[in-house]
């Protein structure tokens, strides 16, 4: 199969456009190729330069006939404590920081002195055992 030259530019365009929109202040947010992926999401074709969300929160671009390119939609924290972890709501794609010991609990950056591995919880845990 034979590219024409405009088709290239257009792709490698769109890629970078992509790859500069991931750029922010939280962590870097990612980006990914799929040169074997075809431009369908839940039975839905879908053209060269059209766009849709997927389940995880990914922005994916269709750039046939070379493949699909997918970006993070999140703005992920990377500065907080080890006791916690990140949770991205998959349909609003919202994002928590929760206590990883229990996520249904939430985990503020600044909360040093709530780590449950630290403290009387974590000392009467130790002389139980």
């Amino acid at each position: 199969m034979k590219m024409e030259l405009p088709v290239i530019s257009w792709v490698f365009a769109t890629a970078g456009v992509l790859l500069w929109a991931s750029g922010g202040s939280a962590g870097p947010m990612e980006c990914h190729f799929d040169s074997r992926a075809l431009c369908v999401f839940e039975g839905k074709h879908y053209s060269l330069g059209e766009s849709w969300m997927d389940n995880a929160c990914m922005q994916c671009t269709c750039l046939h006939p070379v493949g699909v390119g997918c970006c993070e939609t999140v703005h992920r924290p990377v500065d907080f404590p080890a006791w916690c972890e990140v949770r991205v709501e998959p349909v609003t794609c919202k994002v928590f920081l929760v206590q990883t010991a229990d996520p249904r609990l939430p985990c503020s950056p600044g909360e040093t002195d709530k780590d449950p591995s630290h403290g009387s919880f974590h000392l009467e845990k130790q002389l139980e055992g």
